[in-house]
């Protein structure tokens, strides 16, 4: 006699795919696909349903987040934010990614404190996620090309965090505010720029909340924003 098919291999693969969505470790996921042929269809599913995906907290690296984001064909939020777990993302990462079918979809993408990449990713990737809304690039060490291609590329960016980012300057930031009319809120807490270009930014966009305040005092001289 054969072998009796177990109770969960008769269930179908969309079901398995809905299974499957509740699963976060990438490694468990992993595992299951390795299951057999089915298992490793249903997770490809799982994944392609996905809207949102997070990398933070886990230990990825430039290939196995390519593979996962070329899956989420539906993904529309991408945190691949440093941890203390080290996800160590580069700009080579950051070009493979940037060749998803999801990318143009995305309203949201975090690289928050990825010390690893620089204006090169940063540009690659901003220039195909043309439905940005929200932006975090924090803790980076991007200059004023990324905002360049920032402004160039993304009509619809609504918020931007640029904590810490100490190489931007009023240029990109002028040029970010002047071509982004949507923009709502901007991060400058760290960044060595002058207040005189905040009260410029708020000329052209009165409506911007600047984070932190910015307190119009002496407003004519060179301060700097205070630095974390």
């Amino acid at each position: 006699m054969g072998r009796e098919e177990a109770e969960i291999d008769r269930l179908p693969v969309d079901l398995l795919a809905y299974i499957f969505g509740f699963i976060i470790s990438f490694t468990d996921l992993a595992q299951a696909s390795s299951v057999c042929r089915k298992w490793k269809e249903g997770v490809k599913q799982s994944l392609a349903q996905r809207n949102s995906m997070s990398f933070a907290g886990w230990k990825m690296d430039d290939d196995s987040t390519t593979r996962l984001v070329r899956l989420a064909y539906n993904l529309k939020e991408l945190d691949i934010s440093r941890s203390r777990w080290g996800c160590q993302i580069t700009d080579n990462g950051l070009y493979q990614i940037s060749l998803a079918n999801c990318i143009g979809n995305l309203t949201s993408i975090s690289l928050w404190g990825m010390a690893r990449i620089t204006d090169r990713g940063v540009v690659q990737l901003i220039s195909r996620a043309t439905s940005l809304q929200h932006l975090n690039i924090g803790g980076t060490f991007v200059t004023d090309e990324s905002l360049l291609a920032i402004a160039d590329s993304c009509p619809h960016l609504k918020s931007i965090v640029l904590w810490s980012c100490r190489h931007v300057t009023e240029i990109g930031l002028l040029n970010l505010v002047n071509k982004c009319r949507k923009l709502e809120s901007i991060n400058v807490w760290g960044t060595r720029v002058p207040v005189d270009c905040f009260i410029d930014l708020m000329t052209i966009s009165p409506s911007l909340q600047i984070k932190p305040p910015v307190v119009l005092l002496n407003a004519g001289s060179a301060a700097i924003l205070p630095v974390a």
